[in-house]
């Protein structure tokens, strides 16, 4: 009877003492909040969303280059030598690490999933995966841009107090001081000492 059919639902639902499926479907509910589940899918759910999909190709790829590039190499390098895995999975890694920062960047503005929170956890293990083994196992590391010009403007803040010192000395008038010895009346007492020294 459709007119009782919620009632049926309630009962069948919370017949137990532990309401398990209640308990379960609440589990499954929050875990898929906090994970950010809907941040990889379109829109309307029906797959996921083209950018999430480039993602996981490219963590694939780098995964695969990791992997074909220590095949027959272990035996022979020490734990802290992958200079070849460094060298020829840096293209792959760079280009994953950036897709990541440009996904995260989206993400913060709506996205392809129209969820403006945190990339969903599948996107995020998978990028903390792959830096892991990059930076910790592999000891790699990217070159940073901005070095350069930190270095530039570190170097223009300490030069600052010397240019100031240097144009504060070179501007300002330099005046000798001229010692002017004061004019005092002599008592008569020295006058006398004075002429006797003379006489």
């Amino acid at each position: 009877n459709s007119s009782e059919s919620h009632n049926c639902a309630k009962s069948i639902l919370t017949s137990d003492r532990l309401q398990i499926v209640v308990t379960l479907s609440e589990f499954f509910n929050e875990t898929w909040e906090a994970a950010n589940c809907a941040n990889c899918l379109k829109n309307n759910s029906e797959g996921l969303s083209n950018s999430t999909e480039e993602f996981l190709d490219l963590f694939n790829k780098s995964l695969t280059c990791f992997e074909h590039n220590l095949q027959g190499q272990t035996v022979y390098l020490s734990p802290n030598n992958y200079t070849e895995v460094c060298k020829n999975c840096n293209e792959t890694y760079t280009k994953l690490n950036d897709l990541y920062n440009n996904l995260q960047r989206m993400n913060r503005q709506g996205g392809e999933s129209g969820h403006s929170a945190h990339l969903c956890i599948d996107v995020e293990d998978a990028m903390n995966i792959t830096r892991k083994l990059w930076s910790r196992t592999f000891n790699c590391s990217l070159p940073c841009s901005d070095t350069v010009p930190v270095i530039a403007v570190s170097s223009f803040i300490l030069f600052l107090p010397i240019v100031f010192y240097l144009s504060s000395f070179l501007h300002s008038k330099q005046k000798k001081r001229i010692l002017i010895l004061p004019k005092r009346i002599q008592s008569n007492a020295s006058l006398v000492n004075i002429q006797e020294k003379y006489s």
